[in-house]
């Protein structure tokens, strides 16, 4: 993966300088801890190619950096090459967040060009990642990986691990192993199917959502991260995503999800290098870096909410 340079993306104005793009809940697949539990049945909600284009253009305009294409999986989103490549013609960086169980040419042709990354999620060797994703989808993931490394296509792997003890080292040398040089380590984290039935609750967040990052989701909801999806600060089917990025609900949202929370020096989950989900990450944070960075699971019970 192009690593992004280790200086604060945050500007003083409070655009983030990372805006996740949630294009769809439809997956081919149906893991057991999906965060925002996106399958075969899942939808593109109602935000337009009109929409999701606009939306590029007002973040390219606030000065945002870098963008991810998520989802669901984003490769079932037809449109999505079209939103990607306009994203690139803006001038913003693009990461693209696949399952990876199907590529075809005109993809990979996309993810050739200068400016963009690839990232997936891997769950270990194939009985123990087939069992995540309810479907044989081993073999194929493992060769698009074999693939992008073959062809210098930056990718990055984050290991899901769902024992909050395990480090997932063992889990990581097969990707490793692969060629795959940025390969990081997250834990099921508690929303969607992974929350196993209990309300979405702000301990189960890193605890710097918002803190130079955003979340648009499919019907087009602006909340601090693509976890949070509950505390939504706006839409952008009713206003600007700059004033929604600067405006006091995501100010709130964000004071909500740091309360009862002591952040103290140099922290290495900053905007800088910001936690991500195991599907829709930007940059996982790892165990032995920051526990807060890796919730894991159960979470606890736990207020507020808003």
């Amino acid at each position: 993966m192009t690593v992004v340079a280790e200086t604060p993306i945050t500007k003083d104005t409070g655009t983030p300088g990372l805006v996740w793009l949630d294009l769809t809940r439809k997956c081919q697949l149906a893991c057991g801890h999906c965060h925002n539990e996106s399958g075969p049945d899942g939808t593109h909600g109602s935000m337009t190619t009109e929409d999701w284009t606009r939306v590029l253009g007002e973040a390219a305009a606030a000065g945002v950096p870098r963008v991810q294409f998520t989802g669901g999986e984003i490769t079932m989103r037809p449109d999505a090459p079209a939103l990607i490549t306009h994203a690139l013609k803006l001038g913003l960086a693009v990461e693209v967040y696949s399952n990876m169980v199907h590529l075809n040419e005109n993809w990979w042709n996309l993810l050739r060009r200068e400016n963009i990354s690839l990232a997936t999620s891997y769950y270990g060797q194939e009985d123990a990642h087939n069992a995540v994703t309810g479907r044989n989808s081993h073999a194929r993931t493992r060769a698009n990986i074999v693939k992008a490394v073959t062809e210098t296509i930056p990718i990055r792997v984050s290991v899901i691990v769902n024992d909050p003890s395990d480090t997932g080292e063992e889990t990581k040398r097969e990707p490793a192993a692969l060629g795959v040089l940025d390969v990081r380590v997250d834990h099921v984290r508690p929303f969607g199917r992974g929350a196993n039935g209990r309300e979405p609750c702000t301990d189960g967040l890193c605890g710097r959502c918002g803190d130079g990052r955003a979340s648009v989701g499919p019907n087009g909801s602006v909340s601090p991260c693509v976890f949070s999806t509950w505390l939504s600060v706006g839409n952008v089917q009713g206003a600007p995503l700059g004033a929604i990025l600067n405006g006091p609900e995501i100010a709130q949202a964000n004071a909500t999800i740091r309360a009862g929370r002591a952040f103290g020096g140099s922290r290495s989950c900053g905007p800088d290098s910001p936690c991500g989900p195991d599907n829709g990450d930007a940059r996982s944070c790892t165990p032995d870096t920051d526990d807060d960075c890796s919730p894991g699971t159960p979470g606890s019970e736990c207020t507020p909410r808003s």
